[in-house]
């Protein structure tokens, strides 16, 4: 590829700020860094809808509240939800879409998408929020079909970047040759859990191990991505590792068939292939702890329409972080929501 025609200078995020200062929301709007975010925003969404309908699959509008979350306090939940009461009702805020796509499979069998905000009661810290914007989809068939289309879809996005936004990128951060070799790379490299737990257990710190199940650290994602490749998927994870809804890698429920894709700072994909009948979903849903009641209608889609789908989810802020070649997180909303005051304030200062 041609290296764009530019002359370097540095484009950045403002300077560590008082986000309840007065006058940082006028800081933010003078700055470069979230002209150019913005310019981003618009391309991973203009693609995503693009790559998806050239897939076949129907864009869905859902609504923001649930009453059943990605994340119960059982094994395999890695967050807390955000409960909220909304004109008298008590629900939650939605993590994910997930459940809601897999519903919409139901009437646009061809698959789902959707670009929503997700929720998740964690503190923000420099790879993680509590508020971000997700790319989810939901698609007929199995893990394999999801990983090929997961692939073209990074790939897709890389390549719409270099082509809208590419040399005032290269001008503004320096360097574009990750999304290159994103886009010019053949496959991505894949690797079994158990091939990857191998791969740094020499190193102290790469993964939890809790007895009945274990997992990779942020440590150990980044460890892989230097040894392996920097474009990696590491699928079939311990079952009590991840939620209730992946489906099983094996008979006696030791693995499940779900993969996570490594690029930039670890993981910037989830995705797994969903119980297709409601029986072993129920057997799932007893080795995690998790109440069967509580997801009621979920079963009974399984067991009167059973179907073979599997899904993703994707931080769109993680990927923008990749794009940047920038290493905190906190930096990427346009609006932030980190360090709101618990209580109204005298004044909104902030939008």
């Amino acid at each position: 590829m041609t290296p764009f025609d530019t002359t370097y200078v540095s484009i950045d995020p403002p300077a560590h700020r008082d986000y309840n200062d007065p006058s940082t929301v006028i800081k933010d709007l003078r700055s470069d860094w979230y002209g150019l975010i913005a310019d981003l925003h618009d391309v991973v969404h203009t693609e995503t809808v693009r790559y998806a309908a050239a897939q076949g699959l129907k864009h869905l509008f859902l609504p923001i509240t649930t009453r059943t979350v990605t994340c119960p306090t059982a094994l395999g939940s890695d967050a807390e939800p955000v409960p909220v009461t909304v004109g008298g009702v008590r629900t939650y805020l939605a993590d994910s879409m997930q459940f809601a796509l897999e519903y919409g499979c139901r009437v646009a069998p061809g698959g789902c998408y959707t670009i929503m905000p997700s929720f998740r009661g964690e503190q923000p810290d420099k790879t993680h929020l509590g508020q971000y914007a997700h790319s989810e989809a939901e698609i007929p068939g199995d893990l394999d079909a999801l990983i090929v289309y997961v692939t073209g879809y990074v790939k897709a996005l890389a390549g719409a970047v270099l082509e809208t936004v590419g040399g005032r990128l290269e001008a503004a951060r320096g360097d574009v040759s990750h999304l290159v070799r994103m886009v010019e790379a053949a496959s991505f490299e894949q690797l079994t859990f158990e091939e990857a737990v191998a791969c740094v257990a020499d190193v102290e710190g790469a993964v939890r191990d809790e007895g009945t199940w274990r997992t990779l650290t942020r440590k150990g994602e980044r460890l892989l991505l230097d040894r392996v490749s920097e474009f990696l998927w590491v699928h079939h994870f311990d079952s009590l590792a991840v939620p209730f809804y992946q489906a099983s890698g094996d008979d006696q429920f030791r693995t499940a068939r779900a993969a996570d894709l490594f690029f930039g700072i670890g993981e910037v994909v989830g995705s797994g292939e969903r119980h297709t009948d409601a029986d072993r979903l129920r057997r799932s849903m007893a080795l995690h702890g998790v109440n069967e009641h509580e997801y009621a209608w979920y079963v009974r889609m399984k067991q009167e329409l059973p179907m073979l789908t599997s899904g993703f989810g994707m931080g769109i802020d993680r990927f923008l972080m990749w794009v940047l070649n920038h290493d905190d997180i906190r930096d990427l909303p346009l609006i932030s929501r980190i360090d709101e005051p618990e209580d109204w304030p005298d004044a909104v200062v902030r939008p």
